[in-house]
């Protein structure tokens, strides 16, 4: 289990068990991508605010999110509770990933895996017609678009330069970053042509660093971040790799750069505000337990059990004395 962890702050505000001295502070709460795996996040964040007796949003400034991780942040800036997101997972999961085609690997060769159907009838169902703009909370969520060729975030008006996005439904939102490439297929918006936005940021800590530090010009000695991933398998790499070639690394190349951009992202993190403002936690599970598409559910919420009820102690001592204050967005004065 990857867990990391700083000292403790001091708060005169109590978070759960126990009362600590405030001090000033920016925090951030970063969700991975990860498919039908946003699940085990979802799990991990309903079990520490049982454990600690504390709503999770009110203690971020901050959420940024990516794929499944995107969801999980619209999810709680629009009012949902861990545990409501967690029954979207447990009760929309098996459908959305569902292929009824009696070809689908025939089909998957020239098209996605899955149809947008199905989720975009989930997210529907969760969000209703509701707008991005909506959000409690500031929130960055990671795209890619094909047709520019270029980053696309979607960013709540917590800025007074940011007009546009917060007129999006949510659910538009969420089906643009959930668009992994080669199992669901891209989200056409407003002549976007726009993908998963693991591509490029799949732990969207970097991400969210930038924004603060940069656009929200918070000190890098006030940030802390809660890095929450997926789950990930350790996998022994073929000596095949080394030889490069196309079909050598037909299985692995998506998987590895995936892995390598979130690494990388955490370790940056870490570099620009110290080890010890950091926290990710993203436990190892065995090779081939788990896919973007398919999980085993029981496993997956026992294990969001075992590794919450260790890190809870070092997420109230990091991030529970901090609790943010009430997000106002920068709406246009005659639509605000």
């Amino acid at each position: 289990m990857v867990v990391e962890a700083g000292p403790a702050g001091r708060s005169s505000r109590s978070c759960g068990a126990g009362a600590v001295e405030l001090t000033e502070r920016f925090q951030i709460l970063a969700l991975d991508g990860g498919g039908f795996r946003g699940m085990f996040s979802a799990a991990v964040l309903t079990r520490l605010e049982e454990d600690l007796g504390i709503r999770i949003v009110d203690h971020f400034d901050l959420i940024a999110g990516t794929s499944t991780g995107g969801i999980i942040a619209l999810g709680l800036g629009l009012g949902l509770s861990p545990r409501e997101i967690l029954a979207f997972y447990t009760e929309h999961g098996p459908r959305i990933f569902r292929d009824r085609s009696r070809m689908r690997g025939l089909r998957h060769l020239l098209r996605a895996k899955y149809g947008s159907g199905p989720l975009k009838a989930a997210l529907t169902e969760v969000f209703g017609d509701r707008t991005f703009g909506e959000s409690t909370k500031r929130i960055v969520i990671t795209s890619y678009n094909v047709a520019a060729d270029d980053v696309y975030l979607f960013r709540t008006p917590h800025l007074p330069t940011l007009k546009r996005d917060w007129r999006e439904k949510a659910v538009n939102v969420a089906l643009a970053t959930s668009a992994a490439p080669t199992y669901l297929p891209g989200m056409a918006l407003d002549g976007a042509r726009l993908i998963d936005g693991g591509v490029w940021a799949n732990n969207p800590s970097m991400v969210a660093l930038t924004e603060a530090i940069g656009p929200l010009s918070v000190p890098l000695n006030a940030v802390r971040v809660f890095n929450l991933g997926t789950t990930i398998d350790v996998r022994s790499r073929h000596r095949r790799l080394d030889h490069g070639g196309l079909l050598p690394w037909a299985i692995d190349a998506v998987e590895v750069l995936m892995r390598a951009q979130s690494e990388s992202a955490i370790k940056q993190v870490r570099h620009f505000i110290g080890k010890s403002n950091v926290f990710r936690l993203n436990p190892t599970v065995p090779t081939g337990a788990v896919a973007l598409d398919k999980v085993d559910i029981e496993t997956l919420y026992g294990l969001a059990g075992h590794v919450s009820r260790d890190a809870s102690p070092a997420v109230h001592r990091m991030f529970c004395d901090h609790r943010a204050p009430v997000f106002a967005p920068h709406f246009p004065a005659s639509e605000g």
